[in-house]
Protein backbone atom coordinates (compact mmCIF):
# COMPACT_ATOMS: atom_id res chain seq x y z
CA UNK A 1 0.00 0.00 0.00
CA UNK A 2 1.54 3.07 -1.17
CA UNK A 3 1.53 6.09 1.29
CA UNK A 4 -0.16 9.34 -0.55
CA UNK A 5 -0.27 12.76 0.38
CA UNK A 6 -2.27 15.38 -0.39
CA UNK A 7 -0.96 18.74 -1.79
CA UNK A 8 -1.71 20.81 1.42
CA UNK A 9 -0.18 17.80 3.56
CA UNK A 10 2.97 17.99 1.75
CA UNK A 11 3.26 21.60 2.23
CA UNK A 12 2.07 21.12 6.37
CA UNK A 13 4.66 18.65 6.25
CA UNK A 14 7.42 20.52 4.56
CA UNK A 15 6.45 23.71 7.19
CA UNK A 16 7.23 21.29 10.02
CA UNK A 17 10.37 20.19 8.96
CA UNK A 18 11.66 23.54 8.56
CA UNK A 19 10.14 24.83 12.06
CA UNK A 20 11.90 21.78 13.64
CA UNK A 21 15.25 22.69 11.65
CA UNK A 22 15.38 26.30 12.96
CA UNK A 23 13.91 26.12 16.45
CA UNK A 24 15.97 22.67 17.53
CA UNK A 25 17.49 23.81 20.94
CA UNK A 26 21.57 23.11 20.30
CA UNK A 27 23.83 21.29 23.24
CA UNK A 28 27.86 21.94 22.76
CA UNK A 29 30.53 19.97 24.44
CA UNK A 30 33.46 22.26 25.25
CA UNK A 31 37.13 20.81 25.13
CA UNK A 32 38.97 22.46 27.99
CA UNK A 33 42.59 23.38 27.07
CA UNK A 34 41.89 22.54 23.04
CA UNK A 35 43.93 19.82 21.59
CA UNK A 36 46.57 20.14 24.91
CA UNK A 37 43.59 18.95 27.43
CA UNK A 38 43.55 20.13 30.93
CA UNK A 39 46.66 20.97 31.66
CA UNK A 40 49.23 23.06 34.24
CA UNK A 41 50.44 25.72 32.50
CA UNK A 42 53.60 26.76 31.71
CA UNK A 43 54.09 30.01 30.19
CA UNK A 44 53.50 29.65 26.52
CA UNK A 45 49.92 29.54 26.33
CA UNK A 46 48.44 32.06 24.38
CA UNK A 47 45.28 32.45 26.80
CA UNK A 48 44.57 31.42 30.45
CA UNK A 49 41.53 29.39 30.75
CA UNK A 50 39.65 32.22 32.05
CA UNK A 51 40.18 34.56 28.87
CA UNK A 52 39.03 31.33 27.02
CA UNK A 53 35.34 30.82 28.74
CA UNK A 54 35.22 34.73 28.78
CA UNK A 55 34.97 34.13 24.60
CA UNK A 56 32.37 31.31 24.79
CA UNK A 57 28.66 31.72 25.72
CA UNK A 58 27.68 28.39 27.80
CA UNK A 59 23.93 27.46 28.04
CA UNK A 60 22.50 25.12 30.67
CA UNK A 61 22.48 21.85 29.01
CA UNK A 62 26.01 22.73 27.41
CA UNK A 63 28.96 20.44 28.82
CA UNK A 64 32.82 21.05 29.39
CA UNK A 65 35.05 17.61 28.33
CA UNK A 66 38.02 17.58 30.59
CA UNK A 67 41.19 15.88 29.28
CA UNK A 68 44.04 15.02 31.66
CA UNK A 69 46.77 12.82 32.80
CA UNK A 70 48.03 12.67 36.39
CA UNK A 71 45.23 15.45 37.74
CA UNK A 72 42.16 15.82 38.66
CA UNK A 73 39.63 18.68 38.49
CA UNK A 74 37.44 19.37 41.69
CA UNK A 75 34.39 21.73 41.36
CA UNK A 76 34.65 24.35 43.96
CA UNK A 77 32.72 27.19 45.92
CA UNK A 78 34.53 30.81 45.43
CA UNK A 79 36.37 31.15 48.21
CA UNK A 80 38.25 27.65 47.34
CA UNK A 81 38.92 28.86 43.76
CA UNK A 82 40.35 31.85 44.86
CA UNK A 83 42.45 29.93 47.45
CA UNK A 84 42.82 26.87 45.47
CA UNK A 85 41.78 25.02 48.84
CA UNK A 86 41.31 21.21 47.02
CA UNK A 87 40.52 19.82 50.77
CA UNK A 88 36.54 20.09 50.44
CA UNK A 89 35.32 19.37 46.80
CA UNK A 90 31.59 19.79 45.91
CA UNK A 91 32.65 17.49 43.10
CA UNK A 92 35.97 15.34 42.36
CA UNK A 93 36.77 13.45 39.14
CA UNK A 94 39.86 11.69 38.89
CA UNK A 95 39.19 9.53 35.44
CA UNK A 96 41.20 11.83 33.07
CA UNK A 97 38.37 11.68 31.04
CA UNK A 98 35.72 13.83 32.33
CA UNK A 99 32.62 15.68 30.94
CA UNK A 100 30.35 17.79 33.12
CA UNK A 101 27.04 18.82 32.03
CA UNK A 102 25.97 22.23 33.12
CA UNK A 103 22.14 21.65 34.45
CA UNK A 104 21.28 25.00 35.93
CA UNK A 105 22.68 28.61 35.21
CA UNK A 106 25.21 30.98 37.41
CA UNK A 107 28.98 30.28 38.06
CA UNK A 108 30.93 27.15 38.34
CA UNK A 109 34.55 26.76 39.49
CA UNK A 110 36.72 24.27 38.57
CA UNK A 111 40.58 23.79 39.66
CA UNK A 112 43.10 20.79 39.56
CA UNK A 113 43.47 18.71 42.21
CA UNK A 114 46.82 19.72 42.67
CA UNK A 115 47.49 22.77 44.62
CA UNK A 116 50.57 24.09 43.04
CA UNK A 117 48.78 23.53 39.36
CA UNK A 118 45.93 25.64 40.44
CA UNK A 119 48.26 28.13 42.14
CA UNK A 120 50.27 28.33 38.57
CA UNK A 121 46.67 28.86 36.61
CA UNK A 122 45.05 25.64 36.37
CA UNK A 123 41.52 27.09 37.64
CA UNK A 124 38.61 27.96 35.28
CA UNK A 125 35.70 29.80 36.41
CA UNK A 126 32.87 29.30 33.61
CA UNK A 127 29.33 31.15 33.36
CA UNK A 128 26.49 29.54 32.12
CA UNK A 129 23.48 31.89 31.01
CA UNK A 130 20.01 31.08 31.96
CA UNK A 131 18.24 30.94 28.88
CA UNK A 132 19.57 30.24 25.98
CA UNK A 133 20.43 33.80 23.41
CA UNK A 134 18.36 36.10 26.03
CA UNK A 135 20.65 37.59 28.40
CA UNK A 136 23.42 39.19 28.13
CA UNK A 137 26.96 37.53 28.16
CA UNK A 138 29.58 38.31 31.05
CA UNK A 139 33.50 37.65 31.20
CA UNK A 140 33.94 35.29 34.01
CA UNK A 141 35.42 37.11 37.38
CA UNK A 142 38.53 37.93 37.49
CA UNK A 143 40.51 35.42 39.51
CA UNK A 144 42.30 37.91 41.07
CA UNK A 145 39.58 39.97 42.57
CA UNK A 146 37.55 39.45 45.84
CA UNK A 147 35.45 36.84 46.04
CA UNK A 148 31.99 37.34 44.27
CA UNK A 149 29.23 35.78 46.65
CA UNK A 150 27.34 32.65 45.51
CA UNK A 151 27.75 28.78 45.11
CA UNK A 152 28.20 26.72 41.36
CA UNK A 153 25.09 27.18 39.48
CA UNK A 154 23.29 29.47 41.83
CA UNK A 155 23.53 32.61 39.79
CA UNK A 156 27.04 33.97 42.17
CA UNK A 157 28.01 37.66 41.01
CA UNK A 158 27.91 39.60 37.65
CA UNK A 159 31.05 39.73 35.63
CA UNK A 160 31.93 42.44 33.11
CA UNK A 161 31.50 41.97 29.64
CA UNK A 162 34.94 42.36 27.52
CA UNK A 163 34.20 41.36 24.12
CA UNK A 164 30.82 39.78 22.58
CA UNK A 165 31.63 35.66 23.00
CA UNK A 166 31.20 33.44 19.93
CA UNK A 167 28.04 32.00 20.07
CA UNK A 168 28.02 27.63 20.51
CA UNK A 169 28.78 26.25 17.00
CA UNK A 170 28.27 22.48 17.84
CA UNK A 171 24.88 20.71 18.05
CA UNK A 172 23.44 17.50 19.07
CA UNK A 173 20.00 16.99 17.67
CA UNK A 174 17.23 15.63 19.47
CA UNK A 175 14.54 15.96 16.78
CA UNK A 176 12.63 13.26 17.38
CA UNK A 177 9.99 14.44 19.70
CA UNK A 178 9.90 17.61 17.73
CA UNK A 179 9.11 15.93 14.65
CA UNK A 180 6.48 13.42 16.13
CA UNK A 181 4.45 16.42 17.23
CA UNK A 182 4.98 18.21 14.40
CA UNK A 183 3.46 14.91 12.42
CA UNK A 184 0.98 14.99 14.88
CA UNK A 185 0.44 17.98 14.11
CA UNK A 186 -0.10 18.30 10.82
CA UNK A 187 -2.91 14.63 11.05
CA UNK A 188 -5.05 17.11 13.31
CA UNK A 189 -5.17 19.88 10.97
CA UNK A 190 -4.61 18.51 7.15
CA UNK A 191 -8.66 17.60 7.17
CA UNK A 192 -9.16 21.48 7.30
CA UNK A 193 -6.18 22.39 4.62
CA UNK A 194 -8.42 19.95 2.23
CA UNK A 195 -11.36 21.79 2.30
Amino acid sequence: MACSLSKSQAICLWLCFWAMVVTIDAFFEFRVGGPHGWHQPIGNETETYNQWAARNRFHVGDSIYFKYNNDSVLVVNPRDYLRCNTSNPIFKFEDGDTTFTFERYGFFYFISGQPVHCKNGQKLIVRVMAQSGVLAPAAAPDAGQPDQPGQPGQGGGEGTPSKPPTPNTGVKLAIGPLFLACLGGMMVISPWLAF
